[in-house]
């Protein structure tokens, strides 16, 4: 196990960003085919089209309940395996889908496919870093991880327009396995053998028991929860919003990469400065912002129409430069007490946020018909709930050992 103090190995970082990155490819990259997918499976409502964004979230949400006890039980690499096996044939079903239905079911199960590596990607982290080291590792993973939501709407884009909706799943599939024979070749096992858990029907009872004994560890998971929620909102209901609404199908890629540039610059900056402030007060300061913007947004143009583009999306972007102070920093704080149980302690935090999110997303996206007005309504209530929640927080007194 590395010590907190040893600089990360770049290698490291690259590769565990690249096990999250597979998640951010499979939803990204077919932002800008959906309506050719819709028109494809006969689903031509774009609110109906959304569910192939969400749903792929409920799969992350569920299958990390499995993947985050089974390897605390026989460590974190057999079970990155069964991830992308599970990977490979859900991508096959959304090729070959004759309906939206079909095609939902392959989603949700890339879904449980991805949150194998995706979670344990946190697991491995956690069990070679911990406390404000481990959020500098998050944060420059996280960072990297944000290259893939820059360029996937583009690289969507000329594969769609050159090449047709499915070969983007096909890239998809390529990449996975690139990513897996990485990790089979690079990656040590970093489950110490005193850390295993013997299997057994009790062990997520016992997981989550051990889970709810650390207040600060409930507290940021439901943050998390909440604000990746309101997030989901804009990530499920954007091709609607710039393709539709303010019509720049063709630009539709380019500004989400601009968008999504804003989280990565944050991100990078955090793992800069979470050594020197700490990842608490940080993602304080971040949070608070968040709701000041939203609720700035939310007064400014209420009964108005959608303003200019320009300034649309000078908003989002402060808006998002908030979240690369958050997501990571939240994740690390949860995390840090329950470096013991790692495995089933990024599952539960995943799926409970997960399960906030996936509801929240889809009231709020409703709603995002011929405005984005309710989008910024949404980021404010869940922000401003997220700092209600940060105020019953306290220090905790118990912190496993690492």
């Amino acid at each position: 196990m590395q010590k907190e103090t040893q600089k990360p190995n770049f290698e490291f970082i690259a590769l565990m960003a690249a096990l999250m990155s597979i998640v951010a490819l499979a939803i990204d990259a077919i932002l800008p085919a959906i309506s050719n997918i819709g028109v494809a499976i006969n689903s031509l409502d774009p609110i109906d089209n959304q569910l192939l964004i969400t749903m792929i979230f409920l799969g992350l949400g569920v299958g990390q309940l499995f993947f985050g006890p089974l390897s605390d039980s026989y460590g974190r690499k057999p079970m990155v395996y069964l991830g992308f096996t599970l990977f490979v044939i859900a991508s096959i079903i959304c090729l070959f889908a004759p309906s939206l239905e079909i095609m939902v079911l392959g989603r949700i199960l890339q879904g449980i496919g991805l949150s194998g590596p995706r979670t344990l990607a946190i697991s491995i982290i956690r069990d070679t870093y911990k406390g404000d080291y481990m959020a500098k590792v998050m944060s420059f993973v996280v960072a990297f991880f944000i290259l893939i939501p820059v360029v996937a709407p583009a690289i969507g884009k000329i594969i769609l327009d050159s090449l047709g909706w499915k070969a983007i799943f096909y890239i998809q599939l390529i990449f996975g396995l690139v990513v897996c024979f990485w990790f089979w070749k690079r990656q040590a096992e970093t489950l110490r053998p005193e850390y295993k858990i013997p299997i057994s029907s009790t062990v997520f009872i016992d997981g989550a028991k051990e889970f709810l004994k650390y207040r600060e560890t409930i507290v940021y998971t439901l943050m998390s929860g909440m604000v990746t929620g309101a997030f989901l909102v804009y990530l499920s209901a954007a091709q609607h919003v710039f393709e539709n609404q303010y019509g720049l199908k063709e630009a539709f890629p380019y500004i989400f990469a601009g968008l999504a540039i804003s989280i990565g610059l944050s991100t990078l900056l955090n793992g800069t400065l979470v050594m020197k402030f700490g990842m608490r007060k940080l993602s304080r300061l971040a949070l608070i912002a968040f709701c000041v913007i939203a609720i700035m947004y939310t007064f400014l143009f209420w009964n108005s129409p959608n303003p200019s583009i320009f300034v649309l999306v000078a908003f989002l972007s402060a808006q998002f430069f908030c979240l690369g102070f958050m997501w990571g920093n939240y994740r690390s704080i949860a995390m840090e007490p329950i470096g013991h149980i790692a495995g089933i302690g990024a599952a539960i935090n995943g799926f409970v946020s997960t399960l906030l999110a996936i509801p929240i997303a889809t009231f709020i996206g409703d709603f995002v018909k011929d405005s984005v007005w309710p989008l910024f309504v949404g980021l404010a209530v869940c922000g401003l709930f997220s700092l209600f929640t940060l105020m019953m927080v306290k220090k905790p007194k118990r912190i496993a050992a690492a």
